[in-house]
């Protein structure tokens, strides 16, 4: 069975990874009196964010390497609420996720803003339906998809619509169960393009089923100074 902490062990296990990102971030001080950025930089996403057209997180990166092209970059890719924590027990240095309620100890800042649509695959009953016939009685009717991460109370309302018989923790799995034909979901307008135009999915009424989200970056409130997250965080800001 595997071992499991208790309360003083979990208390000296944050301490510990605390302890550990205050010495990357003291050698990445030290280092940066040099002429070139150096250290490493821990970056959380949520999934599927390769797709936006603006590009703005590999844009920063790019410039960031170039500034500094000793700088090592690790990338999890990670549900939401997996993001915060690591933030937050300061495994990572930063994160992007979806915009929801404030969690104490953590800053936001405002980066994308993206639209999904509620889409079906090819072999669902609708996905050749006429949108004129789709009506909100007969969408409530279809199996659909909630995400199990914390999204915003105006964006929840779009699910507490639908018939929810599945979840999933992110979207490519959404996009899992859509593929299937026998669900409904929602998705990123970008992630889904590609599918789109292979005629393997299909956007239902996507003048009235959608909404915005905006995805924003977090980081540690009162953070010891890190010189290669300052130099990230300032490069993403200048990137559009």
């Amino acid at each position: 069975m595997p071992a499991t902490l208790t309360d003083e062990g979990r208390e000296v296990y944050q301490s510990s990874l605390q302890l550990l990102s205050a010495l990357e971030s003291f050698r990445t001080e030290v280092n940066g009196l040099h002429q070139n950025l150096r250290g490493e930089l821990n970056i959380g996403l949520t999934d599927n964010l390769v797709t936006l057209p603006h590009m703005r997180i590999t844009h920063a990166l790019a410039r960031l390497k170039e500034r500094g092209p000793g700088v090592h970059i690790n990338i999890r890719m990670i549900a939401p609420a997996e993001v915060e924590r690591g933030v937050l027990d300061g495994g990572l240095h930063v994160g992007v996720v979806p915009q929801a309620s404030a969690l104490p100890g953590l800053e936001y800042h405002s980066l994308y803003s993206e639209r999904s649509l509620l889409y079906c695959a090819v072999g669902h009953p609708l996905f050749y339906a006429d949108n004129a016939t789709l009506d909100d009685a007969r969408l409530a009717q279809q199996e659909a998809i909630a995400p199990t991460f914390r999204l915003p109370g105006d964006v929840q309302d779009h699910y507490q619509a639908l018939s929810c018989t599945a979840s999933a923790s992110d979207r490519e799995g959404i996009a899992f169960l859509i593929l299937t034909g026998r669900y409904i979901g929602y998705l990123p307008d970008h992630y889904a393009n590609a599918w789109v135009q292979e005629g393997r999915l299909r956007a239902l009424k996507p003048d009235s089923k959608f909404y915005d989200l905006n995805l924003v970056t977090v980081t540690r409130k009162g953070r010891r100074p890190h010189l290669v997250l300052e130099s990230f965080l300032e490069t993403l800001a200048a990137t559009r």
